[in-house]
């Protein structure tokens, strides 16, 4: 792996000393002396408490950032060659097969632990890295053969952690920072990168689309993953959450043409452009942004108007009107409003005085826009005590956020409070079940 040529040139260009460097000096030089540690002041508590955290060099740094990010590079290089290729995969299956110490009836082919200790020995080093004692007691754990696995698992298991630590690897590159996580834009700039490798979207994608693309697949990782908006994901979470594993789905050719299973994955080319196809049906105006009127037509263009005036004081709007970013994020909140960041954002926007709780005049708010499109009048009352007692709140007067999360009814709720057609449908949910 070559040098990045700026940091070359840094380091060429680098002043070592504020004095001149004598040539007895020069030749008395020893480049195998260890370096002396950074002189940095210690705080008192390290006698009890060890470093556990280095922050990053400061932005005027460039040279030890330029000098972090060849580390960084040269490290994430290093665990890339540790995996095992093709080539040393049919390797290791071809081993397994050979140390088999039984085969089931169904010709499931079986591995105890003492030819597994016999398969350690012959295996290579990268393979062995693998294949430990601790993954053999994992794999016993769920094994319903006594004392045996099968190899098919072990082989499963390798194929498995190379391909998350293939992935892993992939997103640390565009960790500048080097602390474990991505931002907004190395997020993009993943994504952008990965197009090219994605065999659905080949010769499909308009480049004007392009950017259209990566925000809506960037705001469901930070939709789901950032609900807190801190500005960043962890690669870890990104890992566990599986939404690596359903846009890397977009590298095969999908196995049906039926466009509502296509639909089901939200990277997906028909989904994205079903996303942005609804924008652009709402932008009567096209100026690329939405006002309250305009969004008031999305979905069954029966949300209430006070939802919609708490949605654009809670979103970042422009000029009072929504962009495509905060779109995105407004169809994922109602598209998946039993998940806790549903919830999270659709609890910011009821929760009108901000006190983290939602009151008997939280609902009123909303439900006298209910109220008014009724044919009949409804008591309130009978409204209000049937959400509370389907909340079941710690404090019998205020319904917080995890009371909202706790009950299992948080759909329900936020629904018959904000959309006309939803509390229709569980008002009329005997009658008419197929609905509710």
């Amino acid at each position: 792996m070559e040098l990045d040529p700026e940091l070359v040139e840094a380091f060429a260009n680098l002043k070592v000393s504020t004095r001149d460097i004598s040539a007895e000096e020069l030749a008395n030089f020893d480049e195998h002396a260890p370096l002396r540690a950074r002189a940095e002041p210690k705080h008192p508590s390290f006698a009890h408490i060890p470093k556990f955290f280095t922050p990053p060099p400061p932005p005027d740094d460039k040279l030890r950032h330029l000098l972090r990010r060849e580390a960084h590079a040269l490290f994430l290089q290093q665990k890339s060659d540790e995996l095992l290729n093709n080539e040393e995969l049919v390797e290791l299956w071809q081993q397994l097969e050979l140390h088999v110490s039984g085969t089931t009836a169904k010709q499931q082919q079986l591995i105890d632990f003492e030819n597994y200790c016999k398969l350690q020995s012959v295996i290579s080093a990268k393979s062995r890295k693998y294949l430990t004692a601790e993954l053999f007691a994992q794999l016993l754990s769920n094994s319903p053969y006594l004392g045996c696995i099968e190899i098919l698992s072990i082989y499963n298991y390798t194929m498995r952690k190379g391909w998350i630590t293939q992935c892993r690897i992939g997103l640390s590159f565009y960790d500048d920072v080097g602390q474990g996580y991505l931002r907004e834009f190395d997020m993009e700039n993943y994504i952008a990168d990965l197009i090219p490798t994605l065999k659905q979207l080949e010769n499909k994608l308009q480049p004007a689309f392009e950017k259209f693309y990566v925000c809506t697949v960037v705001k469901k990782f930070f939709f789901f993953l950032d609900y807190k908006h801190t500005g960043r994901i962890r690669i870890l979470d990104m890992l566990a959450s599986g939404y690596i594993d359903e846009l890397l789905e977009l590298r095969e050719l999908p196995q049906s043409t039926d466009e509502q299973l296509q639909l089901s994955n939200w990277f997906s080319l028909p989904s994205v452009l079903q996303v942005y196809g609804s924008f652009l049906t709402l932008d009567l105006d096209q100026n690329g942004l939405l006002s309250k009127e305009e969004l008031a037509g999305f979905g069954s263009g029966t949300l209430t108007s006070s939802f919609l005036e708490r949605v654009f004081e809670e979103c970042m709007t422009y000029d009072g009107q929504m962009d495509y970013k905060s779109y995105v994020d407004f169809v994922l909140a109602l598209s998946n409003r039993k998940t806790p960041q549903a919830i999270h954002y659709l609890f910011r926007i009821l929760d009108v005085e901000h006190l983290g709780y939602l009151t008997t005049q939280t609902v009123r708010y909303f439900f006298k826009d209910i109220q008014a499109q009724l044919a009949e009048p409804i008591n309130f009352d009978d409204i209000n005590n049937e959400i509370f007692d389907m909340v079941k709140p710690k404090d019998s007067c205020k319904i917080t956020q995890q009371d909202l999360h706790n009950c299992g009814q948080a759909e329900t709720v936020v629904s018959i409070l904000i959309e006309f057609h939803k509390f229709w449908a569980y008002e009329n949910r005997d009658e008419y079940p197929q609905n509710a």
